[in-house]
């Protein structure tokens, strides 16, 4: 194996039969040793996070294959926390995706004198930031993306309506628990000039709620794997 990218929670390595090895670290990203998935920096280690952040994924992918919905995973060794990718590359220097069932946290901020806290977004809505730490990783259309040679409207097109797919999918599962999904981020690249998902599926990118209280990530991921 030869890494080629060393990340803040994952380290990513090229396999010989041309596919992705990701090894999931304990890091979290965080500021003066509290765990928040919002923040750009490392802030403190979780023994165990990196194999129960892969299996969260897991959980998510598996479900996805038996729905038809194409990803990029290919399998998991829970032992080692790695997992078995495609490649793919990623739009620009790395592009995300929000998905929203329910108005709150930044949407409120930015849209709060329209909207009250907590109101259903019908059928979802679907926000792009470009991945960049210094500018607060700024939101972008699908316009901007075209001009700046990101991405096609082609692309976003189908990017989006794999949003929306995935978003109820991880939504209809997470219900079952008694859990209501308000957002959920994604990450998206390209194999093949196809757009399919990358990165992972954990709780850390999602915002979840329970009988109406927020649920925090370490405790959502236990009670997916239900440990």
């Amino acid at each position: 194996m030869e890494k080629i990218y060393e990340g803040k929670t994952k380290t990513v390595y090229s396999l010989e039969n041309g596919n992705v090895l990701l090894k999931f670290k304990d890091d979290c990203t965080g500021k003066d040793g509290v765990f928040d998935p919002g923040e750009n920096t490392v802030g403190l280690t979780i023994e165990g996070i990196g194999k129960a952040n892969l299996e969260t994924s897991i959980h998510f992918f598996e479900i996805l294959k038996k729905e038809g919905v194409k990803t990029h995973y290919v399998s998991a060794d829970i032992d080692n926390a790695t997992m078995e990718v495609l490649p793919a590359k990623v739009f620009g220097k790395g592009l995300e995706v929000i998905c929203r069932l329910k108005a709150t946290g930044s949407f409120i901020r930015r849209y709060g004198d329209y909207i009250a806290d907590g109101t259903v977004l019908e059928g979802g809505y679907v926000e792009a930031t470009l991945k960049d730490d210094a500018k607060g990783d700024p939101l972008i259309t699908s316009e901007g993306l075209a001009a700046l040679g990101i991405m096609s409207q082609e692309m976003f097109n189908s990017m989006k309506e794999q949003t929306l797919k995935i978003t109820k999918i991880v939504a209809a599962d997470l219900a079952k628990m008694g859990l209501d999904l308000y957002d959920i981020k994604f990450e998206f690249g390209y194999n093949n000039d196809e757009v399919i998902l990358i990165d992972e599926i954990a709780s850390g990118n999602m915002r979840v709620y329970k009988d109406g209280k927020y649920v925090d990530p370490i405790t959502l991921t236990s009670i997916i794997l239900g440990k």
